[in-house]
């Protein structure tokens, strides 16, 4: 028996997708910490829910491309007396363009963000997270499906949150915890923006509101799933990866990035006849 109280330690949670499962969960009766750089929006969203559910969340003022952040995480966490029952993985952001040409060092922190901070904080309180029955839940995407040219990095740490978490899902299952990737599509949020993705510029068969997307992963991670992908449209094109040959498959997504790149004009325009 711990004399700490359980949490749920939310990433990315100043809007978007993070500001919807921060609800989500405050409104099922969990005690939610709120971690991300925006001070602000996660004081207003604090309060909105401390009126609505008489408890206050938490906010945590932290940076993840931090390589201490989770070290300062688990120091917050302690001094507050509380421990992690769930971890939700929501922080990460994309940049569309070639690898090549974009920025190397922007690159490599969104790998140290989408890949080696949630790596760190799915491991880092297991003990805590089994003793309390509770559960991880790791925001992949649907790029995780397929290989993503015009997005080449992006898609790749979303490819190791998927496989990363239903490998994890499969190892802490004897242990109790619930271990859940969730795959939105492109969700209409901030993210678009902080990518290089102007208005518009995304299929609307693959809309799915933020607190759809939030209710979707609680309901998912709550029933033990493993893999939790919202949206009709969206899982219809979760499938296609099964079904096309790997070349048509990498020649349609540059194509659809493409049309999104101001230099789509050096782009190629066939499919690869190699797999």
């Amino acid at each position: 028996m711990s004399i700490f109280k359980p949490v749920t330690i939310v990433t990315g949670a100043s809007s978007g997708i993070g500001s919807a499962l921060v609800r989500v969960f405050a409104e099922h009766g969990h005690e939610v910490a709120m971690v991300a750089r925006r001070e602000q929006e996660m004081t207003l969203l604090a309060s909105e829910l401390a009126l609505r559910t008489k408890v206050r969340p938490h906010v945590l003022l932290v940076d993840l491309l931090r390589a201490d952040a989770p070290a300062r995480i688990a120091h917050e966490l302690l001094g507050r007396g509380l421990e992690p029952q769930f971890v939700v993985n929501n922080a990460g952001f994309g940049l569309i363009g070639q690898a090549t040409e974009l920025d190397r060092g922007e690159q490599l922190a969104m790998i140290d963000l989408n890949v080696r901070a949630l790596t760190d904080l799915s491991l880092r309180w297991s003990d805590s997270i089994a003793r309390h029955q509770g559960g991880i839940l790791n925001v992949a995407s649907l790029a995780g499906f397929m290989p993503g040219p015009g997005m080449a990095v992006y898609y790749a740490t979303k490819a190791y949150v998927l496989s990363f978490t239903e490998a994890l899902h499969e190892e802490m299952k004897a242990k109790g915890v619930r271990v859940t990737a969730l795959c939105p599509g492109p969700v209409p949020t901030g993210f678009q923006a902080r990518a290089g993705i102007r208005p518009g510029e995304l299929p609307r068969m693959l809309d799915v509101a933020p607190e759809r997307v939030a209710a979707e992963a609680y309901q998912g991670l709550m029933a033990g799933r493993a893999l939790i992908v919202p949206g009709t449209g969206t899982k219809l094109v979760s499938w296609v990866p099964r079904f096309v040959p790997r070349g048509i498959l990498r020649w349609a997504v540059m194509q659809s990035q493409g049309r999104r790149n101001s230099k789509d004009s050096i782009w190629p325009r066939k499919p690869s006849p190699r797999a």
